[in-house]
């Protein structure tokens, strides 16, 4: 791994975690706040691509764990690890890791602004969504008894926020592609 690769993924974690500054949304019904740190982990895979992306977020959770407040609300510490939203952080590393492998895959610098676009769309959604979801939902509901479908359910309020997440991550992504082309070589 380059010095170019580990400045571009610390410079990643340092984004998710300044994310984490924005003041987490309770919806009361869920024990898992809406923060804009998942859009920051679609960030990390649709400009860095699987392994990059993947790192960044593994700093992030590195950081979290030795007890840094980097986690949305200052959260920081083992004690996040022994949560509901475990899954979610979990999920934090799969979701940046097909995030980026689906970009890689879907996105070339032939196509079009639109096809291109659309590229990091279905990446940020199939990874930063769908993946993560798998990990959040099945943890939250064996965790905290609440069963499979009432977590799924109760987590499907997120996926309007999420969308957007999404669709945000996709522009980011064609902005710094066009911007700075050397980026979307990924590792």
């Amino acid at each position: 791994m380059s010095t170019r690769d580990l400045v571009l993924s610390a410079l990643f974690a340092a984004i998710i975690v300044a994310l984490g500054l924005l003041p987490p949304i309770m919806l009361g019904f869920i024990p898992v706040p809406i923060t804009a740190q998942s859009m920051g982990v679609m960030l990390a895979g649709v400009i860095l691509g699987a392994k990059r992306g993947t790192i960044a977020v593994l700093l992030v959770l590195l950081l979290a764990a030795i007890g840094l407040p980097v986690l949305s609300g200052g959260r920081g510490g083992l004690a996040v690890f022994a949560a509901p939203t475990t899954g979610f952080l979990i999920g934090w590393v799969f979701a940046a890791f097909v995030t980026g492998y689906l970009s890689e895959r879907f996105v070339k610098n032939s196509q079009g602004a639109m096809l291109q676009t659309a590229g990091f769309f279905a990446a940020a959604v199939a990874g930063g969504v769908v993946v993560l979801y798998a990990f959040g939902i099945s943890y939250l509901a064996v965790v905290s008894g609440l069963g499979l479908t009432k977590a799924f359910v109760g987590s499907m309020a997120f996926i309007p926020g999420d969308l957007v997440k999404a669709a945000v991550a996709a522009l980011a992504g064609r902005a710094v592609m066009v911007g700075y082309p050397l980026l979307p070589a990924r590792a």
